[in-house]
């Protein structure tokens, strides 16, 4: 029996499809076609590839007893990058590679515009660190591939970003994350929010130069695009964060999900405001919340869905069993081999 409760399983799928579709939606500047293929960008494969990631430290850890988790992230990295086709990787021993589900979905192995840090990062072969981050660049991605770990207490998200990026970019994306998990919590939006913005320590400028604004204008000139533009005028991952919030707080109902994302997408900052927001919004509101009809469209709906279930079951069950732990799912570990 599963000891996953309705609530987290909600607000993970929530959180994940959100993010997704933010993504899928954002792709489209707004204009979203009537029928067709809603398909990921950059941005969302590599959420989808920090989730297994996790979910592999998690495992690795029930067995090996210790695991450091952004270790385990970046070798997920270097699997989306291999079944991409990105020349100058790190050769890996492993005659199998890349191993797990996740590399044999066709959508993931698709080129779906750029992710030049990540990239770069991974053909410099080295694994940035808070101390020594893998590259000088703020952008988005920092904070979109991030926020899953927010669904993971144990994983530092900060870590995580310096794998590819630096400076502020870091601080948004400790501070997206953290907003993931309060809300994952049982927050209200404007209590996480509120909690991440006094808790900031080290990104506190961060936080007063994003999420103080973003709510600031949402309370006093809620969901008008010269705000919105603003708050996100580029592609950097503080913008995003200003936008995503500023978006999800203008729009705060399960009622108006559609109308926000629809909102966040003519940011014109390639996407990611949208990707921010829906990531709020599905953790708040979870997975029922999101537009059914647009859902149905996600090109990546069943392997994202996966995930977000597998994380969830993995942090509470350990289904591939441990070190003196038998496994409840033999195929588990096949699944998400420890490392």
């Amino acid at each position: 029996m599963t000891k996953v409760t309705a609530a987290q399983l909600a607000t993970a799928r929530g959180c994940v499809l959100g993010l997704m579709l933010g993504d899928a939606i954002g792709a489209t500047g707004g204009n979203v076609p009537a029928s067709g293929t809603l398909r990921a960008t950059s941005a969302g494969q590599l959420a989808c590839f920090t989730i297994e990631g996790i979910i592999r430290a998690d495992v690795r850890g029930s067995h090996k007893g210790i695991c450091y988790p952004p270790s385990v992230v970046w070798r997920s990295y270097h699997r989306w990058a291999t079944i991409q086709g990105i020349s100058g990787l790190e050769a890996m021993p492993d005659k199998n590679w890349p191993t797990g589900w996740l590399s044999t979905v066709p959508a993931l192995a698709e080129r779906r515009g750029s992710a030049p840090a990540a990239v770069a990062a991974l053909q410099r072969k080295t694994m940035g660190t808070i101390a020594k981050p893998g590259g000088t660049s703020t952008g988005a991605h920092a904070l979109t591939r991030t926020l899953p770990v927010g669904l993971y207490p144990s994983c530092n998200p900060v870590e995580v970003a310096a794998l590819t990026h630096s400076g502020e970019a870091l601080g948004a994306a400790w501070l997206g994350a953290t907003v993931v998990r309060l809300l994952a919590a049982g927050d209200r939006l404007h209590d996480a929010l509120e909690s991440a913005r006094l808790h900031a320590a080290n990104w506190r400028e961060v936080a007063e130069r994003s999420l103080a604004p973003a709510v600031a204008a949402a309370r006093s000139r809620p969901g008008t695009l010269p705000e919105l533009t603003r708050l996100a005028p580029d592609a950097r991952a503080v913008s995003a964060l200003a936008g995503g919030v500023y978006t999800a707080t203008s729009f705060p109902g399960r009622e108006t999900v559609r109308e926000a994302l629809l909102f966040a997408a003519s940011a014109g900052d390639g996407g990611h405001t949208a990707t921010v927001a829906g990531a709020l919004l599905g953790t708040a509101h979870g997975a029922d919340a999101l537009p059914v009809d647009w859902l149905s469209r996600l090109e990546l709906a069943w392997p994202t869905d996966t995930l977000a279930r597998d994380l969830v079951t993995q942090m509470a069950d350990s289904p591939s069993g441990g070190e003196y732990v038998e496994a409840t799912d033999p195929h588990w570990w096949s699944r998400y081999p420890g490392g």
